[in-house]
């Protein structure tokens, strides 16, 4: 039977497989495969397949709303008159909400974005008898594995 299980890159992997041996696991029954780092910089815009579940209009949509109100408000004294004031609001609220919220995306949220010199995950592939799944798998669940999955 195999287990994979994923850690992060830290000592307790270390110690797992250390633990693992201990217990009569052999080492040629553990295999452990670090993944790769992302290289490139992560996009910022999404297209109609792909996105990252960040909406870069939130705001602007808010403000938009806001701003066309308190322009539609307004306008009823102004020369254009109610609706042209209300989608020049609304216009200017959605500019300036979305040059918030990519200002946002770009200088505060920097970090988050870049994946580059993050740690990556390692798999730890062991391979046991059916009677040792259980050890094994509170072996890996005490040295603070991610996930553990069984293969018959």
């Amino acid at each position: 039977m195999q287990l994979f299980s994923t850690f992060e890159t830290t000592g307790f992997l270390e110690m797992a497989i250390s633990t693992l041996e201990k217990k009569g696991i052999k080492k040629e029954s553990i295999f452990a495969v670090p993944l790769d780092n992302r290289q490139e910089e992560r996009r910022l815009f999404d297209n109609l397949h792909r996105s990252d579940g960040t909406s870069l209009i939130d705001i602007g949509m808010g403000l938009a709303t806001a701003f066309s109100v308190i322009g539609a408000s307004i306008g009823f004294k102004l020369a254009w008159g109610p609706i042209y004031w209300g989608l020049i609001g609304a216009f200017v609220g959605f500019v300036v909400g979305f040059a918030i919220r990519l200002f946002m995306e770009l200088v505060i949220k920097k970090k988050k974005r870049v994946l580059k010199g993050t740690h990556s995950e390692v798999i730890l592939i062991v391979d046991c008898e059916e009677s040792q799944v259980e050890l094994v798998e509170d072996i890996l669940w005490s040295h603070f594995a991610l996930g553990i999955a069984k293969v018959k």
